[in-house]
């Protein structure tokens, strides 16, 4: 099993290192799918807008819903993000080298959004890079089995685990 995450600590770091590791990746020639989180400040000073690009060239998808300022309900758009799920889904049987996948949040917890995604890319020996909420982290521990790999929130690092995953499963196909 192959599947590695990271947490970074500022607020949207982690959603602007998975961006950066996609493009990466693709650069690179690497089949890259799953979905990367754009945030986008508000001009009203409200939250931010979260919009997901589904990899490697599928469409920005808006998954928050603006509920006004003073609004303290989850804001998520879950049809928008079961949407994004099946796009990411389908893209996977059509082939990838690599699957990153924004966060394992609280859907994911609860065995929605992501989750089944994930498996089946496990299932396909395709690696998995995840972004992790730390609130979020026994749950995840209990999904992975502990058998995930936490790689510091460094690009580098990250790239270095992704190379030698790819590599791993090319020569065990070979």
């Amino acid at each position: 099993m192959k599947l590695a995450y990271m947490a970074a600590p500022g607020r949207g770091d982690t959603d602007l290192i998975l961006f950066q590791l996609a493009n990466d990746l693709a650069t690179r020639g690497l089949k890259v799918g799953g979905v990367v989180q754009i945030n986008t400040d508000r001009i009203d000073g409200g939250s931010c807008d979260m919009d997901v690009q589904v990899l490697p060239d599928g469409p920005v998808m808006r998954i928050s819903q603006n509920l006004g300022r003073s609004a303290r309900g989850c804001r998520l758009d879950l049809a928008a993000l079961e949407s994004a799920v099946g796009l990411v889904s389908a893209s996977l049987v059509r082939g990838a080298d690599v699957l990153i996948i924004n966060k394992f949040g609280k859907h994911e917890v609860q065995g929605r959004g992501f989750r089944e995604v994930i498996a089946e890319a496990l299932a396909m020996d395709v690696p998995v890079v995840v972004g992790l909420n730390v609130l979020n982290s026994p749950e995840f521990e209990d999904f992975s089995g502990g058998l995930a790999i936490r790689l510091p929130p460094v690009l580098a690092a990250i790239e270095e685990w992704v190379s030698e995953s790819v590599a791993s499963k090319q020569s065990s196909a070979s």
